[in-house]
């Protein structure tokens, strides 16, 4: 038999669900308002008559960005950058965090501080400007010219994810490593047979930050590669958006969609990619932070 709610739990639960529904419509409504924008009429979105469901439906905004071989190109540029970038930074990220959760480690101390001293403290976009031209200048000496592999390589430290993984392998009991280790396995075997099953939970989570952060990827890559073949999604968009704000190239439109329709159609095809795969990692999210983000 459900126990009667009291007067008090009743109001916070109504309270908490109207919260919670506010909130939620808060974050799908952009989502939702680019979507209509994106196939609405050019009047409509010129005079801002949309404001929820779109108007004078049509899909010529689309149209003219799929015919686009730039976008399609930006496009294969992101997911080589997110893909190759993710699998680069995750796998440092889960050596490094195991070396630092061992505490026979010498000076372990000393790198977990430093560790956590860049996110305290940073040198700044100037030096850290330098230093990327620097090692732009590495690998165009020994042959690497593709400018994405620089900001696949070069810019894959993230001091947060890497204690996110070492507090979780912490967490693993060392009964079980001394187990393995009985049974005659080796230490890279530790680690890919007790320490990363053990840990898939914030694995996936980190997996998931480090692939968002590529994917959403724009300074450094706008700063870094000067090719406009290379350029991500992030960067086309962006200067997409500042041709369709030059007063020369507007004076010339005679299109039947507005341009802002493209800059939205090209916003909804940057998300759904995200939100196909955010629904596997989802399971993983809030465990993964959790025994990532405390340490017992």
């Amino acid at each position: 038999m459900k126990r009667r709610l009291e007067t008090s739990e009743l109001i916070f639960k109504i309270i908490s669900y109207l919260f919670l529904t506010m909130f939620s419509i808060m974050c799908l409504y952009p989502f939702l308002f680019a979507i209509s924008a994106a196939i609405s009429g050019k009047d409509a979105v010129e005079y801002s008559r949309v404001v929820l469901l779109p108007k004078d439906i049509q899909f010529e905004a689309f149209r003219s960005m799929f015919s686009n071989n730039m976008f399609w190109n930006s496009y294969s540029n992101t997911l080589f950058i997110t893909l190759y970038g993710t699998i680069w930074a995750l796998g440092y990220s889960i050596l490094g965090a195991y070396a630092l959760s061992k505490k026979r480690l010498l000076f372990r101390k000393t790198f977990n501080f430093f560790l956590v001293f860049t996110m305290w403290f940073s040198a700044g976009i100037v030096p850290q400007y330098l230093n990327y031209l620097s090692t732009k200048k590495v690998f165009n000496s020994i042959g690497i010219m593709d400018e994405k592999w620089l900001v696949i390589i070069a810019m894959g430290m993230a001091a947060m994810n890497i204690i996110l993984l070492r507090n979780a392998f912490e967490n693993v009991p060392s009964e079980i490593e001394e187990a393995a280790i009985v049974d005659g396995a080796t230490e890279f075997q530790v680690l890919s047979k007790v320490y990363i099953p053990m840990s898939k939970s914030t694995i996936a989570t980190v997996a998931l930050f480090f692939g968002i952060s590529r994917w959403n990827g724009y300074f450094w890559a706008r700063q870094m590669i000067s090719n406009s073949n290379e350029h991500p999604l992030m960067v086309f968009i962006r200067l997409k958006l500042e041709e369709f704000t030059d007063a020369e190239v507007m004076a010339g439109w005679n299109e039947a969609y507005a341009s802002d329709s493209v800059i939205y159609a090209l916003i909804v095809c940057s998300i759904v990619p995200i939100l196909i795969i955010y629904p596997f990692i989802q399971k993983y999210f809030a465990k993964g932070v959790n025994v990532g983000g405390v340490k017992e």
